[in-house]
């Protein structure tokens, strides 16, 4: 008897959400929120406090509004740019840049190297000259790079020897080799030579390194590529309000006052409503410089019959709607609220060795919502 009651009282006892299982949903979100990133793991942040080149900042600034959102998918070439920092510390006119985490699968679109050229050194006697030639070289024998068949030309022109800023060459070719086979990449030379081709000694023009200069000035090559990835055509199935819709708090719309989300969708029609992904919330703020977070949006809301143009619904949707109204047949549902225009964003942020990213992410933003 007292086997019993004792039985009864502990399913009685009412049970709490255990904090295990919580911990095991978030993990399995954050894990899901990854996989929509591209990334398998978060990269860690970086172990000093690390200032991005000004170019990446700049770049995203022109690409994406504050929030991140994409204010023109046609200035971007590709999908990724990915900056990387001079790994020599020492000679001033060879490069070497570590290519290690661009994926297999990125197709390069575009490379550049960016040297900043400094201010012309102080000569004696009259000027002679006002330009010079710069040539970038692939090295392809690391012991004789300055030998002819050590050394492979990729970009040649004039450069001015008034003022100072920044020089690009394009070295696509180059990087392409590098991506397909690590172990060519030996680096590059660049040499500053006369008009004729003659030698310059000392060169008249020199450009900052990676070791004596400031952070914001040295040597960098960028990376325009393709990952592959693009987003689904509209209508989208399983965005909010959808079978497939993680309900996990940290993504989810908080509802103010006790009535369910199901009786305001009976209430009020299909409209946009407010849907914050914070980025320092979720844990990520270490390593994304940009933005701090944005807002998804998300749609929710009735498509009772019958259709308004102001629902934005789909032939489709229309049909369906009389054929639930009228009862036409069995088991039809009414139209569901969903996106009817979604926008891209975009991320700064350092990859796991510290390099600085820019990635365009497609269908992140609901831009509208209509009936479907």
């Amino acid at each position: 008897m007292l086997g019993t009651i004792l039985l009864l009282l502990a399913l009685a006892k009412p049970v709490c959400p255990s904090p295990v299982g919580a911990a095991s949903r978030r993990a399995e979100a954050l894990k899901r929120l990854l996989e929509v990133f591209g990334m398998e793991d978060p990269p860690p942040p970086p172990a000093h406090f690390k200032q991005p080149p000004q170019y990446m900042v700049d770049l995203f600034n022109t690409v994406a509004n504050a929030d991140g959102v994409t204010k023109n998918p046609d200035i971007l070439e590709g999908n990724t740019v990915r900056s990387f920092l001079d790994k020599t510390h020492g000679e001033k006119m060879r490069f070497l840049f570590v290519l290690s985490s661009v994926a297999k699968n990125e197709k390069i679109l575009t490379a550049e190297l960016h040297l900043f050229r400094l201010w012309p050194r102080a000569t004696d006697g009259p000027k002679r000259h006002h330009f010079c030639q710069v040539s970038v070289y692939q090295v392809l024998e690391k012991s004789e790079p300055d030998a002819p068949e050590g050394k492979k030309l990729l970009a040649a022109r004039l450069v001015s020897l008034q003022g100072s800023g920044w020089e690009v060459f394009a070295i696509t070719q180059a990087v392409r080799d590098w991506t397909e086979d690590e172990s060519s990449n030996r680096g590059l030379l660049v040499t500053v030579q006369g008009l004729g081709g003659s030698p310059l000694d000392p060169p008249p023009l020199q450009f900052a390194s990676g070791r004596d200069h400031h952070e914001s000035k040295k040597p960098m090559l960028v990376l325009f590529t393709d990952d592959g990835r693009r987003g689904a055509s509209l209508p989208v199935a399983g965005f909010p309000g959808g079978s497939h819709m993680p309900r996990h708090g940290f993504l989810m719309p908080k509802l103010i006052g006790p009535r369910s989300t199901r009786s305001l969708d009976r209430l009020q029609p299909c409209q946009r409503h407010p849907l914050s992904v914070d980025f320092e919330e979720i844990g990520w703020s270490g390593w994304i410089i940009s933005p701090r977070g944005y807002n998804a949006y998300h749609c929710r809301g009735s498509c009772p019959f019958p259709l308004g143009e102001n629902m934005r619904p789909t032939n489709h949707a229309t049909v369906q709607s009389i054929i639930n109204a009228l009862k036409l047949s069995e088991g039809v549902s009414s139209p569901c609220c969903v996106p009817d225009k979604l926008y891209s964003i975009n991320l700064l942020y350092f990859d796991d060795d510290e390099n600085v990213v820019l990635k365009q992410y497609d269908d992140m933003v609901a831009g509208s919502c209509g009936c479907h």
